[in-house]
């Protein structure tokens, strides 16, 4: 046969039928406690655990051995990768195994090819330059020269009855 007891509020002792009172505050919390010697040191606001008799104050002190064997185990999350727009999964995976005696090299390279780069624009802006000849300059000068004397011309007739 299975006997229905409850924990004293206070001490934390067993309370078999017809021993103990039932406590229920103005918010509506039940407190059973074992005797009157519980229930005035849980009225005057002891802590348990400040009495030497009571199950919290063993507990504190490691006089009673408690079930720390039925911790939980932590799962650990594990770090998912995701593939980022642009660049594909492989590609981060190479770059973070990567070191930095690489990474600078290639910095070097890119640098080095931009350089290049814009040396050849320059050379190519220079060959252009180059290619317009002066005897070709003095002719353009003629022609704007020739032009602007004829527009000239034309814009200092009157219009209209002579």
């Amino acid at each position: 046969m299975v006997i229905k007891t409850d924990l004293c509020s206070f001490s934390e002792w067993r309370i078999y039928p017809g021993h103990g009172r039932r406590f229920v505050a103005k918010d509506g919390r039940l407190f059973y406690y074992l005797n009157q010697k519980s229930r005035a040191f849980s009225a005057r606001k002891i802590k348990s655990q400040e009495i030497q008799w009571t199950v919290a104050w063993r507990r504190l002190n490691k006089k009673i051995k408690t079930d720390e064997g039925a911790k939980k185990r932590r799962i650990r999350n594990l770090k998912v990768q995701r593939a980022i727009v642009g660049i594909s999964l492989e590609e981060i995976r190479r770059r973070r195994k990567e070191d930095e005696k690489t990474r600078k090299a290639q910095a070097e390279q890119a640098a080095r090819e931009i350089k290049d780069r814009k040396q050849k624009q320059i050379e190519t802006q220079k060959q252009q330059k180059k290619g317009v000849t002066t005897t070709q300059k003095a002719a353009q000068k003629a022609e704007t020269k020739a032009a602007q004397k004829a527009a000239a011309k034309g814009a200092g007739k009157p219009k209209g009855k002579k």
